[in-house]
């Protein structure tokens, strides 16, 4: 069973996964400083992970570490935003990416190597 984390659970999750174990004081020092979210609100999205069993808690001073993978969340992600915007048909988002006018040569070829890979 995956979890699902809400955008603002994301946030946090990032900083956990960047950084390994780390204090829920950093955590919420650095989304202070990005978002300019408050100290409650930080260590409210900290505890709905921790129930959701996101992230486990240490003690002695409040250090967060992810119990899930980062690739585990990307992939349920992506295979939701699949689904929903997609009608599920992976084939639908790489022709929609490779249609794109912003995408660089680079990314281009990025991508169809990516294609030529999973051949």
């Amino acid at each position: 069973m995956t979890i699902k984390l809400q955008d603002a659970e994301l946030k946090v999750m990032d900083v956990i996964w960047r950084c390994g174990e780390v204090s829920a004081k950093a955590v919420s020092l650095e989304l202070t400083e990005r978002y300019g979210w408050k100290k409650n609100t930080t260590y409210t999205l900290i505890k709905r992970c921790i129930d959701k069993g996101a992230i486990e808690r240490i003690e002695p001073n409040f250090i967060c570490r992810a119990l899930i993978p980062r690739e585990e969340v990307r992939k349920a992600e992506t295979n939701e935003f699949i689904n929903k915007i997609y009608d599920g048909s992976a084939d639908k988002l790489v022709a929609a990416l490779l249609g794109r006018d912003n995408l660089s040569p680079e990314q281009v070829e990025k991508l169809k190597q990516i294609v030529k890979e999973l051949e």
